[in-house]
């Protein structure tokens, strides 16, 4: 008897322990949530890629509003996102006289509709910063804060003062290329078939990146081949930049950086900003979902009378066309999306802990301060649990559960970007008195 009564209070210690245990796990998951919480709303989260679409800019219809799309006032508030730099981006065409023209033309129209937003539809709520300080200024205000980056150099045409004239307007960093070879320099998707343009950086690339460095405007890599990132490294006399790419290692797809340009670019004292992007976080993952979710796809498109296309067809499309296909298209992802989170059948897309993956990779490889983080929101990004900025809590939330500090979430969520902007706009100063660099 005394032997069962011994067992049975084992048992009991047992039971009370594991429900202990759960006590302290519930605790502990409140305690994180609690303490991300915290460092979100003290650290200024920034964006560094966030595409637009000049449809959205207008008296009508407008920021202001909560519209389809992934970054927009509202959802900037809701997800704590601070800091947005939209992007004026255009598409590779022709290298001719009327190609260059097209192409200043619709930089100019995304220049215009950024000042627009913060001059004219919602100054109250969003102010233009092309320094660190007024970056600061404008966020401890407690307005959002725009800043501009141009995706792809092709509106320079043949005119480097134009680098100038960008500069003036805003932009604070900008890319030579996107997909395609500009005149500036081959684009990393020189890869698939081994066919350059240039062999890197082209003779007018390099008097653009010396422009570049007169006026501080930070050098963007995301988009250029691996050679041209050689180059731009072995010309420039300040630190670099990639605004939107993740770890070679672990997606091996070009629009990575490879463990090589990594180790470049923290020697270079640059940053990479890990983006969001679902193919470039977890290929196979990503492929695998998008089969799954192209039979939701279809089904409705079919239902809605719209044509799928593939990314590379999209492309093709001229500016118009493609921003009308775009804004319908994420409708139809929405409606698809929606219909397999009901579908009894569970699915796993790329999410918030697979984007972190690479933050971790990042860190252990070029040390914190070489880190930063970008989602390339309205022009392809999101993942599962970041989807749009009324999710950015939650990677702030990823970073506390890995064990992240505040100083070190703070350098990841735009303080590693902010250096270099000054580093550049330091050198630039010296440069313009004439001074040794």
């Amino acid at each position: 008897m005394k032997k069962l009564i011994q067992i049975a209070t084992v048992l009991l210690l047992i039971v009370a322990c594991k429900t202990e245990q759960k006590r302290d796990t519930k605790t502990t998951e409140a305690d994180l949530i609690a303490k991300a919480k915290g460092i979100h709303k003290r650290v200024m989260t920034l964006d560094t890629h966030v595409d637009i679409n000049v449809k959205n800019f207008t008296d009508s219809i407008n920021y202001t509003q909560e519209l389809e799309n992934q970054v927009n006032l509202p959802k900037m508030k809701k997800g704590g996102l601070d800091v947005a730099w939209f992007i004026v981006y255009t598409g590779q065409g022709e290298l001719t006289p009327a190609g260059y023209d097209k192409a200043y033309k619709n930089a100019i129209a995304k220049f215009n509709a950024i000042h627009k937003l913060t001059k004219e539809i919602a100054p109250s709520q969003i102010g233009l910063a092309v320094t660190t300080y007024e970056a600061r200024k404008i966020y401890a205000s407690g307005k959002k804060v725009a800043m501009i980056g141009i995706e792809n150099g092709y509106p320079i045409g043949t005119d480097i003062k134009r680098v100038k004239e960008f500069y003036d307007l805003g932009a604070r960093y900008m890319s030579l290329s996107h997909n395609g070879h500009s005149q500036l320099c081959d684009s990393n998707t020189g890869e698939a078939d081994n066919k350059w343009l240039h062999n890197g950086v082209s003779d007018l690339g390099k008097e653009v990146i010396k422009e570049m460095n007169k006026w501080g405007m930070m050098i963007d890599v995301s988009h250029p081949s691996k050679k041209s990132m050689k180059d731009m490294i072995a010309l420039t006399k300040a630190p670099i930049i990639a605004s939107h790419s993740s770890a070679r290692a672990l997606c091996n797809h070009s629009r990575n950086l490879d463990d090589e340009q990594l180790q470049w670019l923290k020697e270079n004292g640059g940053v990479v900003q890990t983006v969001a992007f679902s193919s470039y976080v977890n290929t196979e993952k990503h492929n695998a979902y998008n089969k799954a979710r192209k039979t939701f796809l279809d089904t409705i498109a079919k239902e809605k009378g719209f044509k799928m296309m593939s990314r590379a067809e999209v492309m093709k499309l001229d500016e118009k066309a493609r921003n009308a296909w775009y804004e319908e298209y994420l409708k139809i992802r929405a409606l698809a999306n929606k219909k397999m989170k009901a579908a009894p059948k569970k699915f796993n897309p790329v999410g918030v802990a697979d984007f972190v993956d690479h933050i971790d990779y990042l860190v252990k490889k070029i040390g914190i301060d070489h880190v930063g983080i970008s989602s390339d929101f309205d022009g392809g990004g999101g993942i599962h649990g970041w989807k749009d900025a009324s999710e950015t809590f939650n990677v702030t939330l990823e970073l506390v559960k890995r064990g992240y500090s505040e100083k070190q979430i703070e350098k990841l969520w735009g303080g590693n970007l902010l250096r270099v902007l000054d580093k550049c706009q330091e050198i630039a100063q010296k440069i313009q008195k004439g001074e040794e660099v």
